[in-house]
């Protein structure tokens, strides 16, 4: 299962978008007039103007008011191609290709470049408010709530407190960490980490025994995983792999992984069986789907 989570290019990004439009070279005709008159067109809302610069940049146009600089790559491809990721828009185009026609590409696909260049403007921003700095009273979230760290050098370890009497919206979970209030940040986050990767075992063995009861299958082998781009996989031979950064989410959105991966146990592929399947155990899964790439986790480099 594809993994959205902190990309580091434009291919990890697009793994729940449709990828990017390639623009041909040739110029576009004309549509044929007709007799009636055009239909107003719906107005655009107007957007504050933005510039949007690659570190790169060898080329600058203007796209509907906004200044976009980006860095043009000849190389041997049959058509323009376009790329959106954290540093800005690159652009790939045949070097017998004319810079008319690469600017005429661009004005083209305006509106899908803009609105990816605008997307990743907002989740580096929402990925710089993620970062923790870890420290005494740090948050972080744990099944789709929010622990906050108590550095407490009495503990072993780490110890979990719940506050059944915590005030509505303050946290009412705290992680006692057994280090003094001197310790470093890289301290403090191994010893989280190490915790939660613990959690992330406890919490996946039960879940998997549940649902593979529930669909009749059996998982030989379960192992955590910290790939990049992928929330969880599955063999023929009965081993699933699950991210343990699962471990953020609330439950509802860890079951949905859970079961995913363990209807491939019986359909390994993505088929209407493969989803009907899904829907055996989880008939709401869709919703939980959303969360996966929409939320954005707490760095740990």
């Amino acid at each position: 299962m594809p993994r959205p989570p902190e990309p580091a290019d434009a291919t990890q990004l697009s793994l729940f978008d449709d990828g990017a439009p390639a623009a041909s070279a040739a110029p576009v005709t004309p549509a044929t007039p007709t007799l009636a008159p055009p239909a107003p067109a719906a107005p655009r809302p107007v957007l504050p103007a933005a510039e949007f610069r690659h570190p790169q940049a060898d080329r600058e146009i203007r796209l509907q008011q906004h200044v976009v600089a980006y860095a043009l790559q000849r190389v041997r491809r049959r058509s323009i191609g376009f790329v959106v990721g954290p540093e800005g828009l690159a652009v790939k185009a045949p070097r017998w290709v004319g810079l008319a026609d690469i600017e005429a590409a661009l004005h083209e696909k305006a509106a899908w470049i803009l609105r990816k260049l605008r997307e990743q403007r907002e989740r580096a921003a929402r990925l710089q408010s993620a970062r923790v700095e870890w420290r005494d009273g740090a948050g972080f979230p744990f099944l789709g709530e929010t622990v906050i760290v108590v550095l407490d050098p009495r503990a072993t370890g780490a110890i979990l407190n719940t506050a059944a009497d915590a005030l509505p919206g303050v946290p009412r979970l705290t992680l006692h960490v057994g280090l003094p209030q001197s310790a470093a940040a890289e301290q403090v986050r191994d010893t989280v980490q190490s915790w939660l990767q613990r959690q992330a075992r406890r919490v996946f063995e039960e879940r998997v025994r549940h649902f593979a009861e529930r669909l009749a299958v059996r998982c030989t082998r379960l192992s955590l995983s910290s790939a990049q781009t992928r929330w969880g996989s599955a063999s023929a031979d009965g081993s699933v792999r699950l991210n343990w950064r699962l471990i953020h989410f609330a439950l509802p959105t860890i079951d949905y992984v859970v079961a995913h991966e363990l209807a491939h146990l019986r359909e390994m592929n993505h088929s209407p069986r493969f989803w009907d399947v899904v829907r055996s155990v989880l008939p709401d899964y869709e919703r939980h789907r959303g969360t996966l790439k929409d939320d954005v986790l707490p760095a740990f480099d």
